[in-house]
């Protein structure tokens, strides 16, 4: 009877420790590879840029997508700015195991100002790139 409950309790530990393996070869390491940064008026059902402009009317949302390839886990962060001034930030933290598109978005209800925008992105705090746009009537 000893052994037949050794023999289980090993069983129960292998599958355990075999179930663990599995699920740790299934998270997403190492650091975010992002392979393009995208901005537009709308967005695609996967949260990347459907209508790809860098100009822009004063009342259009402006939309920053940031494309990774593969695996990976990391933040990445926005910076929006007008005439060099800070005007909005966001940082989203992600983990994707696969091909991913990260959105971000600014609006203004009563309209932007016409100008130069600049959107910075940032990787893991890290300034990655950054985007100049324009709002024109």
């Amino acid at each position: 009877m000893g052994t037949l409950i050794r023999s289980r309790t090993l069983f129960l530990v292998s599958a355990v420790i075999a179930l663990g393996l599995v699920a740790a070869g299934c998270r997403p390491s190492g650091p975010l590879r992002v392979t393009t940064i995208q901005t537009g008026k709308s967005l695609n059902s996967d949260k990347s840029v459907g209508n790809h402009t860098t100009r822009f009317k004063p009342d259009d949302t402006m939309f920053a997508s940031v494309l990774t390839d593969g695996p990976g886990t990391g933040t990445i962060g926005v910076r929006w700015r007008f005439a060099g001034r800070l005007v909005s930030e966001e940082t989203k933290n992600v983990s994707y195991r696969d091909h991913a598109a990260t959105e971000f978005h600014i609006q203004n209800s009563s309209g932007f100002p016409d100008g130069e925008y600049t959107v910075e992105i940032l990787v893991d705090g890290q300034p990655f790139a950054t985007r100049s746009l324009r709002v024109d009537k």
